[in-house]
């Protein structure tokens, strides 16, 4: 049965990030994920999770300044020593949350500048992100996103992910397959789900185009669900979706698989 983890920074916005985890809870979800954890303790989210009995599946690592436009720091030359004090800081919260997957964003290239020095910098980074986090037991996970949501994004075709996680050739680094991204960017995702599974370390959904629930637009989420789960993937399906009103009315989808 696929295991659903609510992403607390799209859905439940309707209340303030710390509320999220009860109403979360209180909706049936087991498990959490959000984006970027930063502005808050590592200590005061462990207690929201212990409080309401939650699992953390999945956060991000610091992406460079957000705010700015960057979506991340893991393929751009020069950025090396942050790379590398990003993957600190969130293994640092990580080791406090418990989660054993940490998501790390490639970010931008711009028109003209050298794809191939991206690649060379982005497989030296995960080399050292991985390498740090195995003692840990945590797993390094890229994703490809789509470029009408992020124009410019280095990461964009799950083969291409592949190819990357078996040249780095760490045991603990492995693709977010993030649905959304891949039906925009490719589509054949039942096809590209049997291929790459063993290599597959968090998926992710939401309806296409709108990003809302993923019960609304053009893909067939029960079906993907039932070859999710015959595929044998283990770990946890992250709501990484925008809800077209409030959260818990529109989780009429997620009733059948609670």
């Amino acid at each position: 049965m696929p295991r659903f983890a609510a992403n607390l920074t799209m859905m439940y916005n309707e209340h303030a990030f710390p509320d999220r985890f009860a109403a979360a809870a209180r909706d049936g979800f087991q498990a959490v994920e959000f984006l970027f954890p930063y502005e808050f303790s590592a200590a005061e989210l462990k207690t929201q999770l212990d409080e309401h009995r939650l699992t953390q599946a999945l956060f991000n690592a610091p992406p460079g300044d957000w705010a700015k436009g960057e979506r991340g720091i893991a393929s751009l030359p020069g950025r090396e020593d942050e790379f590398r004090r990003s993957v600190d800081t969130a293994l640092g919260y990580a080791r406090v949350l418990g989660n054993r997957k940490l998501h790390v964003m490639a970010g931008l290239i711009a028109p003209g500048q050298p794809r191939e020095r991206h690649r060379e910098v982005y497989l030296k980074n995960l080399t050292y992100a991985t390498n740090a986090a195995q003692a840990d037991g945590i797993t390094i996970v890229i994703e490809p996103i789509n470029t009408r949501d992020i124009p410019g994004f280095f990461l964009n075709r799950q083969d291409d992910a592949q190819a990357i996680c078996a040249e780095v050739g760490a045991p603990n680094l492995q693709v977010q397959f993030d649905c959304y991204h891949c039906q925009i960017v490719e589509g054949d995702l039942a096809v590209k789900l049997k291929r790459d599974m063993p290599r597959i370390g968090h998926i992710q959904i939401a309806g296409v185009p709108e990003r809302h629930e993923p019960d609304i637009g053009e893909l067939n989420y029960p079906y993907l669900f039932e070859l999710i789960d015959s595929l044998g993937y283990e770990g946890w399906i992250g709501c990484e979706y925008r809800p077209r009103a409030g959260t818990s009315d529109g989780l009429g989808w997620l009733k059948p698989w609670l």
